[in-house]
């Protein structure tokens, strides 16, 4: 059996941009995707803190040291500029390799730039 665990998580990134007329996904700078391991085309949640909205889409890697966390697409609608989220990664694992699991939290600024640890 697979059970699905988090793996790793962008604690209060703050949305820089919503984009409605795009196709779909969210953008997020480069270091951040790095840093999460997070693959392009990954799929995600998203949790709103401003306004409790939580919905699914895919990571389309930013400019690096940008700072952009931008929703596109209908998510659009669910995030404003200056929201803070939680966007979350999840892996499939069976029991023994979840055991071992070490999921990580990348914690930004008010600037989506990494804190240090």
């Amino acid at each position: 059996m697979l059970r699905t665990v988090y793996k790793s998580k962008i604690h209060r990134a703050t949305v820089t941009q919503a984009e409605l007329n795009y196709e779909g996904s969210i953008t997020i700078d480069a270091e951040l995707i790095e840093a999460a391991d997070i693959l392009a085309g990954e799929r995600l949640e998203v949790f709103n803190l401003n306004n409790g909205e939580r919905f699914s889409t895919y990571a389309i890697e930013g400019e690096r040291k940008s700072g952009i966390i931008c929703v596109n697409g209908a998510a659009a609608r669910l995030a404003q500029v200056g929201d803070k989220v939680i966007i979350i990664s999840y892996v499939l694992l069976n029991d023994e390799e979840a055991k071992g699991l070490k999921s990580k939290v990348i914690f930004v600024d008010e600037r989506n730039r990494l804190k240090k640890e």
